[in-house]
């Protein structure tokens, strides 16, 4: 694990346990089985909705922005956490539990994973 993966899963503590997994060259960060977060380059983004995408453009944030092989480049449903909650635990958390009430309908929708 990471020390910026290790921070991460420090700082959301007060959420409960947070695993990270990697996957894509990032790594997601999971409540449960819920993704609501992603780490890219040491950075850290959540899940949003219009509504928690409008909370963080008023902090300051700004969206994941990724590119499909050899396509446009596109911002996604991830926004970067603001910078103060990296130093506050509590707002951190705080942050990490909308993202979440946001994942998890979400991921509630999905199939089911066939198992191997």
């Amino acid at each position: 694990m990471s020390s910026f993966h290790a921070f991460v899963t420090e700082l959301f503590a007060g959420l409960g346990p947070v695993r990270i997994r990697r996957m894509f060259g990032c790594a997601g960060v999971y409540a449960g089985d819920v993704m609501f977060g992603l780490i890219d380059e040491d950075t850290l983004y959540l899940k949003t909705d219009a509504a928690l995408r409008a909370e963080l453009a008023a902090e300051g944030s700004a969206a994941w922005v990724y590119s499909r092989a050899n396509g446009p480049w596109e911002d996604s449903a991830y926004w970067r956490l603001p910078e103060a909650a990296l130093d506050d635990p509590d707002e951190a958390a705080g942050w990490a539990r909308k993202a979440l009430a946001v994942a998890t309908p979400k991921a509630a929708q999905k199939p089911p994973k066939r198992s191997r």
